[in-house]
């Protein structure tokens, strides 16, 4: 069944990163259902009973599974039957446009630019496969700089040319033109270089010459969500990424993403991540940015 009201995730991935990898040791599933336009591979190892939704697919999972998740395919994972505290879980998210078209039209990339092409639909590798390769996914978060970049492009080339891949999802992401629009295109840049400080309506609405009032109803309609509450997303993204990666308090990352009032941010956060910012901070053993 498809899924109704999804929730649009900005993602801690600034634009000049390459990839990041998420990897925690865990006892439940919080997020709600969501899409981004990030291609996402989502490793679980011990969740036996977990289930697992992609698209208008949602099935109970074995023990280990991996899955690629193509850009704005709806998706999550949910306890449901699982009894395991220990659900050890890596997600990697790496930009749709990382690899420009003239590198995946080369023959060497034809195995990855039709995985890609597949993921539209989400795809759910074999668990001999998931087994393989499960090592190198863990040792990812202990790799530095350029290797970490060549070993997670081998990672995907040898997951293209495995067997026994299963396609999830029986239709594609309806928010495939999410950001398919120069009005669109121009909010995002303008919120990612100027997220830090405050942002009024009418400095947006200005920018792509459109009324306070219009402007309300196409930032609604294209994000499902107000100017403040998209502002807010982009906001907390930075903000778990810097609870991860910097020794700064959680006072001194609410100021720097633009919140002026701990009280709001903690709040905003909490809403937005189902946690506190501290619990978010010590549920996760490591995270790895790739500029």
């Amino acid at each position: 069944m498809i899924q109704t009201n999804v929730h649009r995730e900005i993602t801690p991935l600034a634009p000049e990163d390459s990839f990041l990898v998420f990897d925690r040791i865990k006892d439940e599933f919080d997020f709600p259902i969501h899409f981004h336009p990030e291609y996402e591979l989502n490793f679980l190892l011990n969740g036996k009973g977990v289930r697992r939704v992609v698209g208008d697919s949602m099935e109970e999972i074995d023990d280990i599974e991996l899955v690629l998740v193509g850009p704005n395919l709806q998706h999550g994972w949910e306890l449901h039957n699982c009894k395991s505290t220990k659900i050890h879980e890596i997600t990697i998210q790496f930009h749709n446009d990382l690899f420009d078209t003239k590198l995946l039209d080369r023959r060497i990339m034809k195995p990855i630019k039709d995985m890609f092409e597949r993921s539209a639909h989400g795809i759910l590798f074999s668990k001999k496969i998931s087994d393989e390769i499960a090592p190198r996914i863990m040792s990812l978060s202990k790799i530095d700089s350029i290797d970490y970049f060549l070993e997670l492009i081998s990672i995907l080339h040898d997951l293209a040319s495995s067997r026994n891949q299963k396609l999830l999802s029986t239709y594609t992401s309806d928010f495939k033109n999410f950001e398919n629009s120069d009005k669109i295109k121009i909010i995002y840049e303008y919120v990612q270089l100027n997220y830090h400080q405050k942002i009024s309506l009418k400095e947006v609405a200005d920018l792509v010459n459109m009324s306070q009032v219009s402007f309300n109803r196409f930032i609604k309609k294209r994000t499902g969500k107000t100017l403040v509450e998209y502002v807010n997303d982009t906001r907390i993204g930075y903000a778990a990424r810097w609870l991860i990666e910097k020794d700064l308090s959680i006072a001194e990352i609410a100021f720097k993403c633009g919140f002026n009032n701990i009280a709001n941010f903690n709040r905003v956060f909490k809403n937005s991540k189902k946690c506190t910012p501290s619990k978010y901070r010590e549920e996760f053993s490591g995270i790895k940015r790739v500029l």
